[in-house]
């Protein structure tokens, strides 16, 4: 909730109004900690080095790192939306490792261009629809590289 409060002007209860459904860091035993509850997979947005470092080494002391251990373990599609700049080695090689394991997608938010976009909020759903795409969920007006 740190991370909201300094990068937007919603409060947590106007976010947690968005959702389904709220799961807390702390609820370990939550449906998501099981291999047996159903998902297509997770993303984690945004990803800190901290929680890639945790992913990676199975280090599962919360729900999101015990979610996503779930979701590599059964071989899901895991997409961690990592920022941070610059990055060490240390990240490089957590991130390396991690992009190599099945299912697992690491997706800057970095700006791109090539869609010419107007507004910041463009620039926004570009990278919204990116992270998405990998669940099969395809943004109603995502712009695709259609070449030179």
């Amino acid at each position: 909730m740190l991370t909201l409060g300094q990068e937007t002007n919603l409060s947590a209860k106007q976010v947690e109004g968005l959702a389904d459904h709220v799961l807390g860091p702390d609820e370990i035993g939550a449906g998501p900690a099981s291999g047996s509850f159903a998902t297509a997979g997770i993303l984690i947005v945004p990803c800190s080095m901290k929680t890639i470092a945790g992913i990676h080494s199975g280090y599962a002391e919360n729900l999101i790192l015990r979610a996503a251990d779930v979701t590599i373990k059964e071989r899901r599609t895991l997409v961690l939306a990592a920022r941070e700049t610059p990055l060490s080695p240390i990240h490089l090689r957590n991130m390396y490792e991690l992009s190599m394991m099945p299912g697992v997608r690491i997706i800057p938010p970095m700006m791109t261009f090539y869609h010419r976009p107007e507004h910041m909020e463009e620039m926004i759903y570009h990278i919204a629809s990116k992270l998405l795409e990998p669940f099969g969920i395809e943004g109603k007006e995502y712009r695709r590289w259609t070449g030179l």
